[in-house]
C-alpha cells in the first residue's frame, strides 16, 4: 500500500476539524451510537488516503447484528475515530467481522500486495526520540503531507490467508506498524467471527514493549494493490476499561 498505511496514522490522530472526510456511515447506524460509548463521543469519520480509490462504507444491518458493509474495488480508504485511552486503561478490546471471501494474491508481508478484506486498527502514541532513522524521515514525510508526525506504533488485527493466528507481521516498510493474525485461511468465511483481545498483552508481544496511550482506532478493507474486488462487514467494538475491571 506504499506509505497508505503508515499516513493513515498521522491523519487518523489530526484534530477532526482539519481532516478532509466524506459523510460519516457510522454515526448514521447503531454500531457508532451505542456500542462504542467506551472509545469516548467524538465522532467516527470516512478517511480517503491520497492518490486511492475510496472504499464504500454503509450502515448495514446482518444477520441480528449493526454492522457497518464494506466494499473495496481496487481501493483503500478507512473509517477512524480520534481517542485517548491511558495506557493503564487498556482492557480487553471485543470485535466481530465477516467476510465472504479471501484475497488470494494478497500477502500482508509484501510492499506489493499488502492487501487485507479486514482490519482493525490502533494507534498509540509514544518517545519519538526512540526511532531509527528510516522511521524518523519517514515520520517528517508524513509531517510534510498531512501536518503531523506518524505515530509512535501501529498495531492491526488482521485476517490472513496463511499465516497462523497469533503471528505478527512486520510492515515491509516500517517496523511501527505490526500486525498480529488473529484468523487465517478460509476456515470461518461466510460466518460471523467475534473475537476478545487483551490490547496492553497483544502490543507487548508485537512490539516488546510496554504500550503509550492509545490515540486513534479505525477499521479498514483494502484492495489497491492486487486490483481485485472484496467485501466485508465489522460488527461494534467494545474496549473494558482495566482500571474499571480491576475490584
Amino acid at each position: 500500500m506504499l506509505l497508505s498505511v503508515q499516513l493513515w496514522g498521522c491523519a487518523a490522530w489530526r484534530a477532526d476539524e482539519q481532516a478532509s472526510v466524506a459523510p460519516d456511515p457510522i454515526a448514521r447506524a447503531a454500531w457508532g451510537k451505542a456500542s462504542l460509548v467506551q472509545f469516548d463521543d467524538r465522532p467516527w469519520h470516512h478517511l480517503p488516503l491520497p492518490g486511492k480509490r475510496a472504499t464504500q462504507f454503509d450502515a448495514a444491518h446482518l444477520d441480528g447484528r449493526a454492522a457497518v458493509a464494506v466494499t473495496a474495488d481496487a481501493s483503500a480508504s478507512m473509517v477512524r475515530k480520534t481517542v485517548r485511552v491511558a495506557p493503564t486503561d487498556l482492557g480487553r478490546l471485543q470485535f466481530s467481522w465477516k467476510v465472504p471471501a479471501l484475497i488470494p494474491q494478497a500477502d500482508m508481508g509484501a510492499r506489493d500486495a499488502d492487501d487485507a478484506p479486514v482490519r482493525l486498527v490502533l494507534a498509540f502514541d509514544g518517545d519519538r526520540s526512540r526511532f531509527s532513522p528510516k522511521n524518523a524521515m519517514l515520520s517528517e514525510l508524513a509531517r510534510a503531507l498531512t501536518g503531523e508526525e506518524m505515530p509512535y506504533a501501529t498495531l492491526m488485527y488482521v485476517w490472513c490467508n496463511a499465516r497462523a493466528p497469533g503471528s505478527v507481521i512486520h510492515n515491509p516498510r516500517t517496523d511501527r506498524i505490526r500486525k498480529i493474525v488473529v484468523q487465517s485461511g478460509a476456515a470461518g468465511l461466510g460466518r460471523w467471527q467475534d473475537y476478545e483481545r487483551d490490547v496492553r498483552a497483544d502490543f507487548v508481544q508485537a512490539f516488546g514493549e510496554e504500550p503509550g496511550a492509545l490515540v486513534a482506532v479505525g477499521i479498514m478493507t483494502d484492495s489497491d494493490n492486487t486490483g481485485t474486488r472484496v467485501q466485508a462487514w465489522y460488527g461494534p467494538l467494545q474496549l473494558h476499561s482495566r482500571t474499571a475491571a480491576t475490584p
